[in-house]
């Protein structure tokens, strides 16, 4: 018995260009109009297409959103080669902050945090892209390591909150600002907390606790 002949795909193929427009659209949106201004028709207008090319690339509106904050964060914070681990987790830190000095990425943010409480798919959305941004920081960290900078037996997964922890409660809070100097003396708490663990310090672990997420609403679990 032969096996039935695949009928050729019909469907019309996915655009690169398109793709791209619906991720900066998406993002536009976030950044102008908040999160409860992003709606696939909105995102659909504002990039020209229509509502199935968003759907040939992301099931849900979800999907789209965290993809575009993803990209964004990968634009605002790129990987540096500053010739020192201290200085390459300070520039993280600084493109991390920096890139919250826009008010529309600040409200945006806020936003999904708020929402994430009651909102089981903006809880998914912020916890798809705090891992993104948590396994950028850990890749870091993990080259830390690698320099001795960082002790082999350091937490990463709690370096990790540290890090995102300071930047999500000023955010929220307000009380203090996110700039340069935070960058500087973050840093340097957490390479101090890193070297600590060789001593037997608080943070020695096995370098693999992933207990939360530095961002409020999101669910615990491995980056």
């Amino acid at each position: 018995m032969t096996s039935p002949t695949r009928r050729p795909h019909t469907g019309r193929r996915r655009n690169p260009a398109a793709r791209e427009a619906i991720l900066d659209a998406t993002f536009e949106l976030l950044r102008s109009q908040g999160a409860g201004g992003v709606t696939i028709d909105a995102i659909a207008e504002a990039a020209g297409v229509g509502r199935q090319t968003i759907y040939r690339w992301w099931p849900t509106k979800g999907a789209v959103v965290a993809e575009a904050m993803t990209r964004g964060a990968r634009a605002l914070v790129p990987p540096r080669a500053t010739g020192s681990f201290g200085g390459d987790l300070r520039c993280f830190l600084a493109d991390s902050f920096a890139g919250l000095e826009d008010p529309g990425t600040r409200r945006a943010l806020r936003q999904l945090a708020s929402g994430s409480v009651h909102d089981e798919h903006v809880a998914e959305v912020l916890a798809e892209f705090t891992a993104q941004r948590r396994a950028a920081l850990r890749t870091l960290l993990e080259r830390g390591v690698a320099s001795g900078d960082i002790a082999a037996t350091a937490d990463l997964g709690m370096l990790t909150d540290l890090a995102y922890g300071v930047l999500w409660y000023r955010l929220l809070v307000g009380h203090a600002p996110l700039d340069a100097a935070a960058a500087r003396d973050l840093a340097v708490h957490l390479i101090a907390a890193g070297q600590a663990a060789a001593s037997g310090g608080p943070e020695a672990g096995s370098g693999g606790h992933e207990a939360g997420s530095g961002a409020p609403g999101e669910p615990g679990g491995s980056a």
